[in-house]
């Protein structure tokens, strides 16, 4: 996974001169551990508590509100695309943005992460760059995701039947022509798979100008993410499968 992610310099938390505060769920002793290490050698992130199961990991996050809840896939008690679900419904808008860890690199997790509200899926096969970078992305709340991970989701949603349907339906208070037409055809691509350095070559625009593009797009029609940005074009007809 190494590279796949967009790269970003540190960053603080929302932007207000603090440490991102991260919350570590995850039943192994020695792995929270492990990322603790990884976190707090970084001067722009403090780990703030650590849960062993996924009902303490709701209760914490409630409690500390954090920045970031890193959260493993099977605890006890409470599983953590349960608790992610629970996390990010209380949290709304503002609430602690969730970046889902696992060993198991499986669609249905990966689904199942991003229905329940997940902003990143990462796999602890990682490098600890990654896990730092992941940290920061989602802490930055642009909800930025791997070109891989959203091509994975894209051939999903192409699939008849596929797991991806109903991921993100919603009624939408915005339609599409609320856009402006650069938006519209960011938009376009981003359901096309393709990364923000991608875009900007494609409509011969910088970056930055990119990231406001994708930004406005996302709040004018009220979506968490890259990837809820894909379904969306999908279910309104703005891409088509095999398109």
């Amino acid at each position: 996974m190494s590279g796949a992610m967009e790269s970003f310099a540190p960053v603080t938390a929302a932007g207000i001169g603090r440490p991102v505060r991260v919350l570590l769920a995850d039943d192994q002793h020695l792995v929270r551990t492990g990322f603790r290490v990884i976190l707090e050698v970084e001067d722009d992130i403090e780990v703030v508590g650590e849960a062993a199961d996924g009902e303490r990991a709701v209760a914490m996050a409630r409690a500390i509100r954090p920045d970031v809840v890193l959260m493993d896939v099977q605890m006890p008690v409470l599983d953590g695309l349960a608790a992610t679900s629970m996390i990010t419904a209380a949290g709304g808008p503002d609430g602690p943005a969730v970046l889902v860890l696992t060993t198991f690199d499986r669609d249905d997790y990966l689904f199942a992460a991003l229905s329940a509200g997940a902003s990143g899926f990462l796999l602890k096969n990682g490098t600890p760059e990654d896990l730092v970078e992941a940290v920061r992305v989602v802490a930055r709340g642009d909800g930025l995701i791997a070109p891989a991970l959203t091509r994975r989701v894209i051939a999903a949603f192409a699939r008849p039947g596929g797991p991806v349907t109903g991921l993100a339906r919603r009624p939408t208070a915005a339609q599409p022509a609320a856009l402006t037409q650069r938006e519209y055809e960011v938009l376009e691509l981003l359901a096309r798979g393709a990364s923000n350095a991608e875009i900007a070559a494609a409509l011969h625009v910088g970056e930055a100008t990119v990231k406001t593009h994708v930004s406005r797009v996302l709040a004018k029609l009220d979506l968490r993410d890259r990837v809820q940005a894909v379904i969306f074009a999908y279910e309104h007809g703005i891409v088509q499968p095999g398109g």
